[in-house]
């Protein structure tokens, strides 16, 4: 009769071949860095929710570190015409942001007088100072340069931001794609990096018009042109449960960074980073 099968007796997982000693065999906590990221919570009061406030962040930086991997690989991708791959990794990042608004939902059932037990804590920090944050609206187009100002403290932040708006944004990558596909593409949309936030431009609205009235005929426009909504489809939610989480939170009170809190997120509702891709369902 085997172990597992005698009565009162505890299954053994070493009886099937499970590893049981890891003295000297890599664990699943080894791996997984558990130790150093188990312990990288350090509250400081002694508010219970300041764990989960901490927590929250922490995981949504771990995301957003996803996200600039698949969007840099996604660009490099589409650099190179390979546009089936390209697809896959722009799809990965929109479920990234998925779980990124999944996150907003736990962090909501922390209330007022929750978050006021620890809020001091936080000096002047701020989401809106998060590095992983404004790469990855650099990377999709949103690059205002005075953004660089909350990072001038620390040089290897600022290379990172630099080095971004040295490179092409996603959405220059895809235009540029186009014009390799034979469709007009203004020279100034995508013969240099983009240093400030894309605006809507005729010529490209045309280009879209041409794409969204014939999909077949241009068809791998048509489909990464669908996956730059659906990305910032989630991008715009995100946003959106940002603002109406804070508001529940701390209703109009000033951020902890010193900004305008609910009326300065709601400026960024209005940030369209696509705008043709949006304007062109009406031109339709």
């Amino acid at each position: 009769m085997s172990d597992e099968a005698e009565p009162g007796k505890a299954y053994n997982p070493e009886t099937e071949g499970a590893e049981m000693r890891f003295a000297d065999k890599m664990s699943y906590g080894d791996y997984l860095g558990l130790t150093q990221i188990l312990n990288a919570q350090a509250p400081l009061s002694d508010a219970s929710d300041e764990l989960l406030f901490i927590i929250q962040h922490q995981t949504s930086e771990l995301w957003m570190k996803l996200m600039l991997h698949e969007l840099n690989a996604a660009r490099d991708a589409i650099a190179d015409d390979h546009m089936p791959q390209a697809m896959k990794l722009l799809a990965r990042v929109s479920r990234i942001m998925e779980q990124l608004n999944s996150a907003w939902d736990v962090l909501r059932t922390m209330t007022p007088s929750d978050y006021t037990q620890f809020r001091d804590a936080l000096g002047m920090s701020s989401g809106f100072q998060s590095l992983q944050y404004r790469l990855i609206e650099y990377a999709l187009g949103n690059r205002n340069t005075a953004m660089i100002r909350p990072h001038e403290h620390d040089a290897q932040s600022v290379a990172l931001l630099n080095a971004e708006l040295a490179r092409p944004s996603l959405y220059q990558v895809v235009l540029a794609f186009a014009r390799r596909q034979g469709l007009d593409v203004p020279d100034d949309a995508i013969a240099v990096p983009a240093s400030a936030p894309h605006l809507e431009v005729p010529a490209i609205m045309t280009l879209w018009q041409k794409v969204y009235r014939d999909p077949s005929a241009h068809w791998a426009l048509y489909e990464v042109g669908e996956k730059l909504v659906d990305l910032e489809d989630y991008f715009r939610r995100w946003r959106f449960n940002h603002v109406t989480t804070v508001e529940r939170v701390i209703g109009f009170k000033r951020g902890t960074g010193g900004t305008g809190g609910v009326s300065y997120l709601k400026r960024m509702l209005e940030v369209e980073l696509f705008p043709e891709l949006w304007h062109v369902r009406t031109a339709l």
